[in-house]
């Protein structure tokens, strides 16, 4: 992750909305694809504040209404009340009437935009059914259903929302942006990398071997990652939540949840590879992590690089007294999963071509998504 640089010549981050130094207000231009100061232009309408983009503006109606998001659209594609190139891929969005769920939806959206950025990097395919991509990504973030009265029951006869991928829809249950129950459930699961950006980056690994691998590379892939027919997802999600982790899974395996099933160990090794992909970048813009292009650089220097990077982030970590910032030991096989991963994001850009949903104009108004009033399983790969 960069940084960018207001008019005032003070330092932007990415999840800024509003410059500290001069006040001016701030947000990501899909033109010029930084982090801008907002130069009021009449009409409710704002300038991109790069001097080399200069393209007219208007904010997302998310930033608008909700303060949840600080992405623009391109004026000249904008509708009413437009919804930016990250919020139009929302399906469902939390209660806003329940306490505590709007900031809960502030912290998924954070993380939701890093994601499309990192996917923005790798120049990886992506879209709604509008744009015609198949299967079209989608999201819904959603709570558990209690009945009311019970609240001391867990779930009781309520409905439970369990967080997963179902051809190219994502659902996360929005508790996982609860610091305090996500973290009782990355000790008691054992998941050291349990974070909202870690959910999302393992959930569309998913939604990418539907794109890139689904009858297309399945043979190749089941060389590499196992055979996914073989037990099925059902049979194998039992087996993992009766008897846990195959013992051996640390000689083979990025993490234990991976030896649930060829599926997740998929999804487990594309998170572990965007997490590389994110450290390197934010390593590089911040003058500490060497010089490294993920676009066209070969897997093995990426590694190599990243565990001299994750050595340093844990020590450092390990000094203030947090758990490692690179928990992942990349030993053989696990190499070869992040090289067949590297060829295949490699694959999606070059089908992906021009394609960048955030420019693609929009004829007609954007889908309301609907707020999360009744929430139901998804049974789905998890």
């Amino acid at each position: 992750m960069r940084t960018y640089t207001c008019t005032c010549d003070n330092t932007l981050f990415y999840d800024n909305n509003l410059c500290l130094r001069c006040g001016s207000p701030a947000g990501f231009c899909p033109a010029c694809r930084q982090v801008v100061a907002l130069l009021p232009s009449g009409e409710g309408g704002w300038t991109c504040g790069n001097a080399s983009c200069g393209v007219a503006l208007m904010k997302c109606s998310n930033n608008v209404e909700h303060n949840v998001c600080n992405r623009c659209v391109p004026a000249e594609t904008a509708v009413e009340a437009p919804l930016c190139d990250c919020c139009r891929f929302n399906v469902t969005i939390p209660d806003l009437s329940v306490e505590g769920n709007l900031q809960k939806w502030q912290r998924l959206e954070a993380a939701k935009r890093r994601l499309f950025y990192e996917l923005g990097e790798l120049g990886l395919p992506y879209g709604t059914a509008a744009d015609g991509v198949d299967p079209p990504l989608s999201f819904n973030f959603k709570a558990d259903i209690i009945p009311s009265g019970e609240y001391w029951r867990n779930v009781g006869g309520g409905q439970r929302v369990y967080t997963g991928h179902d051809n190219g829809r994502i659902t996360i249950n929005i508790r996982e942006a609860d610091d305090v129950e996500r973290e009782k459930l990355r000790v008691e699961l054992g998941e050291a990398q349990r974070t909202l950006i870690g959910h999302l980056r393992h959930e569309i690994g998913h939604y990418y071997w539907d794109v890139l691998v689904k009858g297309r590379r399945e043979e190749e892939c089941a060389a590499v990652f196992g055979d996914h027919r073989q037990p099925t997802y059902a049979e194998a999600l039992e087996r993992y939540y009766q008897d846990g982790a195959a013992p051996d899974w640390s000689t083979r395996l990025i993490s234990a949840y991976a030896s649930m099933h060829p599926w997740e160990d998929f999804a487990e090794t594309w998170a572990a590879y965007l997490d590389m992909i994110a450290a390197l970048d934010t390593a590089q813009h911040m003058g500490f992590g060497g010089q490294t292009d993920a676009v066209h650089a070969e897997i093995e220097p990426m590694i190599r690089l990243y565990q001299e990077l994750g050595v340093g982030l844990n020590e450092l970590n390990r000094s203030f007294g947090l758990p490692d910032a690179v928990p992942e030991v990349f030993i053989p096989p696990v190499f070869e999963k992040m090289k067949f991963l590297h060829e295949l994001v490699r694959q999606g850009r070059g089908e992906n071509g021009v394609l960048q949903p955030e420019m693609v104009a929009a004829d007609a108004p954007p889908p309301t998504p609907a707020t999360d009033l009744v929430s139901a399983p998804l049974p789905a790969a998890t």
